[in-house]
């Protein structure tokens, strides 16, 4: 049996599909197949550019950024519905005030071609001759693989038409089996298990109602959704990708002068945090919660014949969340290597320095923390197990040991209120030289799987698909409900003057990002810091007072004021350090910036300076420029003393 799986725009250009290069290995391993994979979102950026101004930053824009909108699935609906002009007065109705009218009339233009484009794939899909062809579908892939697989049928109805991937999980995939009657199957769950069972049925004549999840249809074209497998896949039978072609297809594009591959590794499936503490707005892990991982042995065998097979050393891994035993098994043997790998991985925001720079050292440099706020009590409202504080000291820890860390700040939680933002707007140019989110602020979408999508006492009732889902389909709005993956719902927490105010702050966070500095180095008898930020007029600061060197040092890690007087008092017995003392310091901690507090707790914000030589110079020549002030004048070094 010969499977052609299909990989549509607008998949990233940059990754191979994984759910493909598993499926292609699942089918040469688990059947008497074989598959091939026809990389058409490579081959739309070549189509499209020989007919377009079309760019990298178009392709990234359709791709991921318009996501929420649908703007890269609407381009395909054209195809789909075979009409170059499919609901454009809709679609620039709601794009009016979101979109530039450039980028509006590209939109229109994509929309106007692509179905040549998608003719032209299912006549080279028939071509090769394949007895099954496989499309897979993510974020906005639907509406093109549909399209394709429309076509596809148009020209050789003995193909067996298959879909699947994330966008086929569940109801949304009995959903786009019953209203596409050009789909002869749609394989919802874990493909690999699912995908060759329903080969070799078809090569066999076995029986479809067998195959668990598999939506296929009676001789009467009726659509049955078989009942989904109630457990995941056990670890030890994720087979690893089979990349073959895509690098030598991404030589040959256009694409090769846009991007700089990756390739894409998988360690573990589901959520350890998500098992006992669902967050309340994520919906990613779909059907299947239940964290399972690969063993050590496996994964870091599995990373190391993918970075020799195709002499890549940039990979994403695709894990929800690292898997902590990998700490002390995986990550040692990768930093024994000698492979000088460059690593992206989510993990969980409260992991220590030491934990973050075992990371650093294994290549793992940029990191996805799932921060999405620094209020404690916002954070609560999420489930997300972390405290503001705790956030912070990630941003600073990641700076200290060499981390880009990537992260979101999200608001509109059932319950928040401008009390829980006013203060953390107020000390956001504190945290200008630590890593800014990667945009402004958004309001939360409630994804289907989330908490927030399937208990209406946490907040969200009413929900209705996305209006993107209204002008892209031709279907009523049931069916949108269960074909819909981000929902419309009335805006809860906070208003829109916080929302600007909290906008206002970020943005120039990111805009003054790249000139600030705050950094310490401990000489043993003081602790010198450097400051160069927008906000604070002081450039260096020396802490010489035992009681402020041990106060330092304990807000490495967060404190509450009570906490820390303790400790004082237990590191400094010949002293007496009240209450009062301490309250006093760390207020003027915070109004210069050496502290963020948030929920009660207090930790400081200055990263260890990585070159102490440096700091050493920077601080002597600062403090050589402003020797011997006139005696009126305010010394420019200014030092917080906790007097006994």
């Amino acid at each position: 049996m010969r499977v052609l799986l299909v990989n549509m725009p607008w998949s990233p250009i940059d990754l191979p599909s994984l759910a493909l290069g598993i499926l292609r290995r699942s089918v040469d391993e688990r059947t008497s197949g074989h598959a091939d994979v026809l990389h058409a979102n490579l081959e739309f950026t070549d189509w499209i550019t020989r007919r377009t101004e079309f760019t990298a930053d178009d392709y990234q824009f359709y791709a991921l950024s318009s996501y929420f909108m649908g703007c890269g699935d609407w381009v395909f609906s054209s195809a789909l519905y075979d009409d170059p002009e499919w609901r454009v007065a809709e679609f620039r109705a709601s794009m009016r005030g979101k979109l530039r009218e450039e980028r509006l009339q590209m939109s229109q233009e994509l929309h106007r071609v692509v179905p040549e484009f998608v003719q032209e794939t299912a006549e080279r899909i028939v071509a090769a001759g394949p007895d099954v062809v496989g499309f897979t579908s993510t974020f906005q892939q639907n509406t093109a693989a549909l399209a394709a697989a429309k076509y596809v049928k148009r020209l050789a109805p003995h193909i067996k038409t298959v879909m699947g991937g994330a966008n086929c999980d569940a109801e949304q995939g009995a959903a786009g089996h019953r209203n596409f009657p050009f789909l002869d199957f749609v394989v919802r769950g874990e493909g690999e298990a699912v995908f060759p069972q329903l080969l070799t049925a078809l090569d066999e004549g076995g029986d479809l109602s067998a195959v668990p999840g598999l939506c296929h249809r009676s001789p009467d074209g009726t659509s049955t959704a078989n009942p989904m497998s109630t457990s995941p896949l056990p670890p030890a039978t994720i087979l690893p990708p089979d990349y073959s072609g895509y690098f030598e297809r991404l030589a040959s594009s256009v694409a090769r002068n846009w991007v700089e591959p990756k390739l894409v590794v998988e360690g573990a499936r589901g959520c350890w945090w998500g098992e006992k503490h669902h967050c309340t707005f994520c919906g990613l892990n779909g059907s299947f919660m239940q964290f399972r991982s690969k063993s050590p042995e496996t994964f870091y065998e599995e990373i190391m014949d993918l970075a020799r097979r195709h002499r890549v050393l940039d990979m994403y891994v695709v894990d929800n969340i690292l898997d902590m035993g990998y700490l002390n098994t995986v990550l040692p043997r990768i930093i024994d290597s000698g492979y000088d790998l460059r690593l992206h991985i989510e993990i969980k925001a409260n992991m220590r320095r030491t934990q973050l720079r075992t990371l650093a050292d294994a290549g793992m440099i940029y990191v996805q923390p799932g921060i999405e706020s620094l209020n404690s009590r916002v954070l609560d409202l999420m489930d997300k197990g972390v405290s503001g504080c705790q956030n912070v000291r990630m941003l600073r820890d990641g700076a200290e040991t060499g981390l880009s860390v990537s992260w979101n700040y999200l608001h509109g939680f059932p319950g928040e209120s401008a009390a829980d933002y006013d203060p953390v707007i107020a000390q956001l140019p504190a945290l200008e030289h630590l890593d800014p989110p990667v945009d402004l602020s958004a309001r939360i979408a409630i994804e289907r799987f989330s908490p927030y999508f399937n208990r209406p006492e946490l907040g969200f009732t009413g929900l209705r698909p996305e209006e993107h889902y209204r002008f892209t389909y031709d279907l009523p709005e049931s069916e949108l409900y269960d074909l819909a993956y981000v929902f419309e719902a009335p805006e809860r927490g906070i208003g829109e003057p916080t929302v600007t105010a909290l906008n206002d702050a970020l943005g120039a966070w990111r805009k003054h990002h790249a000139d600030s500095r705050l950094t310490h180095t401990d000489l043993g008898d003081r602790i010198v810091l450097v400051s160069r930020r927008r906000a604070f007029d002081w450039g260096t600061m020396e802490l010489t007072e035992p009681a402020e060197i041990a106060a330092f040092k304990l807000l490495d890690q967060p404190h509450a004021p009570a906490a820390l007087t303790r400790k004082l008092a237990a590191r400094l017995p010949g002293q007496r350090l009240d209450a009062a003392a301490v309250h006093t310091l760390l207020q003027r901690w915070v109004t210069l910036g050496l502290v963020f507090t948030d929920g009660g707790q207090y930790v400081h914000l200055a990263p260890a300076a990585v070159n102490e030589d440096l700091l050493r110079l920077d601080f002597m020549r600062h403090r050589h420029r402003h020797a011997a002030p006139a005696h009126d004048e305010t010394p420019q070094t200014p030092r917080d003393v906790v007097h006994a």
